[in-house]
């Protein structure tokens, strides 16, 4: 008989955050998440917590855990967008309809309680963590950023009666064989145009410093009016800083100024550490930060996370700065290729710029609603 309790004790914690690494064991796929930073999510002082309301439910056979979830109701992304949603997040369960029945029931029923009348997921606290259930691109390596699956996660949420909300796409990108030099060309042309300089900040410090709040800003005004997105406070903001400087190089944050030195657009990309996370199941060990700092000096693979260029900017075609500056990347060092992040598949801005590679789409991903 399946049993669904609410994650109370440190205990039960601990059972919720190894769940997924013994799921998962062996699958050379799944890449998980840094395991000391997921107790983050029980604690009521965390940036997020103070703003949204969250529960986590494990599912067990009798003493078995055969699954886990966390409900999380983002107060101000209700707000933003007038819903009453609930979302789900760290869905993850044995291929059994009753088991995964029983995790999603637990949520709706506290969901029900405070007024909501949408389930939607899977989506964390923002649209900055994990996010969208994999459907295609099982035999494909993953980003650090990004969740893993298995395939049969899909039938299950289905059989609940989630239905498609949205998707998202992901590409491998390589420098093009025909086009690149015009695009380069095309890149210094527009920021001779319209009076822009490209800058790569020298150290970590000068890119958390003198950088950090221009690139937010960006973000706000760029993704504010995307699927999912809220605003980010000061707390948010530093919590995202302390995660991602451990992991992101400052020649790897590409910032675009105007002649004011106003920022005006970024694209902010990663060293794929995901064989280095995978190998050490999420612990920080010696042999871990051996794997991490030797593929951060020298990636073969770098993750292209996020694009951002101020509306005024995107309209004139300053974008192409960027892919220009991509391209260059790509042919100078010794990268094999980049590998994206999610993509709305209805942002065919995004989608435009991607047909300057040559380009494999290699995954898609889907979050669900349902109604409640």
């Amino acid at each position: 008989m399946i049993t669904v309790k609410e994650v109370r004790s440190k205990k039960e914690q601990r059972a919720f955050v190894r769940f997924p690494l013994k799921l998962y064991k062996g699958n050379k796929y799944y890449v998980p998440m840094l395991y000391s930073g997921e107790f983050t999510i029980f604690d009521p002082e965390a940036p997020f917590n103070k703003v949204c309301d969250s529960i986590c439910f494990l599912a067990y056979d009798g003493e078995r855990v055969v699954g886990r979830i966390q409900g999380i109701i983002q107060r101000e992304a209700n707000e933003k967008w007038d819903q009453k949603r609930v979302r789900f997040t760290r869905f993850d369960a044995i291929d059994d309809e009753a088991v995964s029945a029983a995790l999603f029931g637990a949520v709706e029923a506290w969901a029900k309680q405070k007024g909501m009348e949408e389930f939607v997921g899977p989506l964390g606290y923002s649209d900055l963590e994990r996010e969208g259930l994999l459907i295609e691109g099982f035999d494909q390596e993953q980003t650090f950023e990004e969740q893993y699956n298995y395939p049969y996660y899909q039938k299950l949420i289905e059989a609940y009666g989630f239905e498609k909300d949205v998707d998202w796409l992901e590409y491998r990108l390589y420098a093009p064989e025909s086009s690149g030099d015009r695009m380069i060309a095309l890149s210094r042309r527009m920021l001779d145009r319209y009076g822009l300089r490209t800058y790569q900040a020298k150290t970590i410090k000068e890119l958390i410093d003198r950088h950090i709040n221009g690139l937010f800003e960006v973000i706000e005004k760029t993704y504010a009016r995307l699927y999912g997105t809220m605003p980010l406070n000061d707390e948010i903001i530093q919590s995202y800083v302390s995660d991602f400087k451990m992991i992101v190089r400052p020649e790897d944050v590409m910032m675009i100024y105007d002649k004011n030195d106003r920022m005006i657009g970024f694209a902010l990309m990663f060293p794929s550490i995901s064989e280095a996370v995978r190998r050490s199941n999420g612990h920080i060990t010696p042999a871990f930060l051996a794997r991490f700092l030797r593929d951060k000096k020298n990636p073969k693979v770098i993750d292209l996370g996020l694009i951002g260029v101020l509306p005024e900017y995107e309209a004139r075609g300053i974008p192409t700065v960027m892919i220009g500056e991509l391209i260059n990347r790509l042919r100078n060092g010794s990268l094999d290729h980049l590998e994206t992040n999610l993509m709305l598949e209805n942002n065919h801005n995004i989608h435009n710029l991607m047909k300057h590679f040559d380009r494999k789409q290699n995954k898609r991903r889907r979050c669900f609603k349902k109604t409640i």
